[in-house]
């Protein structure tokens, strides 16, 4: 039987081998993971667009280099947040010069279809849109070292070591993390979960 990982093996190697409109079909389940992995290292929606789209150009150019060592999912994060961590360091450099720096966007031959269905952030684990907003809010606000973990690990459901792995961390870092930001979403959502439908059982208490 076909598995997932056989299946992304095969486009990719037909990508690799001329067949480009493949690509769309490679990249389009992980389009809102990429953009969630950005929206949270860059907090500005039209900031986190412009980034995910670079992210996913980024991995077609450089596809070749995908050695199938980690899930697709998991190199396609780490694109990601280091095309985040660039922006955040340009901006950065810029805020403190003064001078506006303009991101080159040289894109081939070939540009990937503009991502989509990004608006509505997938919190299905939540019940009342009151709750999702208050989580919603409430990741926004955590620390980065916190907001990123929680992000990968329990919105985007990638497991300890392709956290740690995307990450550039150890797992035990990554458990660190991740229980102390469970620890202030909880704090922070008690008046909502006392006055609201109450989240699915084992969201915040999902094992590590």
């Amino acid at each position: 039987m076909e598995t997932k990982a056989t299946t992304e093996a095969g486009l990719i190697a037909r990508i690799l081998a001329g067949e480009k409109e493949l690509f769309h079909e490679l990249i389009r389940p992980y389009e809102r993971m990429v953009y969630l992995t950005l929206l949270a290292i860059m907090k500005n929606e039209a900031e986190a667009e412009d980034a995910a789209q670079e992210a996913v150009i980024s991995s077609y150019r450089h596809l070749g280099s995908f050695r199938g060592d980690a899930k697709f999912s998991t190199w396609l994060t780490t694109i990601a947040i280091n095309e985040g961590r660039k922006r955040l360091r340009k901006a950065k450099a810029s805020a403190e010069d003064s001078i506006e720096e303009e991101v080159e966007g040289q894109e081939g031959d070939y540009t990937p279809a503009p991502l989509t269905d990004w608006r509505e952030v997938p919190l299905e684990a939540l019940e009342r849109k009151e709750l999702r907003e208050a989580l919603r809010t409430a990741v926004a606000e955590l620390p980065d070292l916190y907001r990123h973990v929680f992000i990968l690990r329990d919105l985007e459901e990638l497991n300890i070591e392709e956290t740690a792995q995307a990450m550039g961390i150890s797992v035990s870092v990554v458990k660190v993390r991740l229980h102390r930001a469970r620890i202030m979403l909880q704090k922070r959502l008690v008046p909502y979960l006392k006055t609201t439908a109450p989240a699915r059982r084992g969201f915040f208490g999902r094992a590590l």
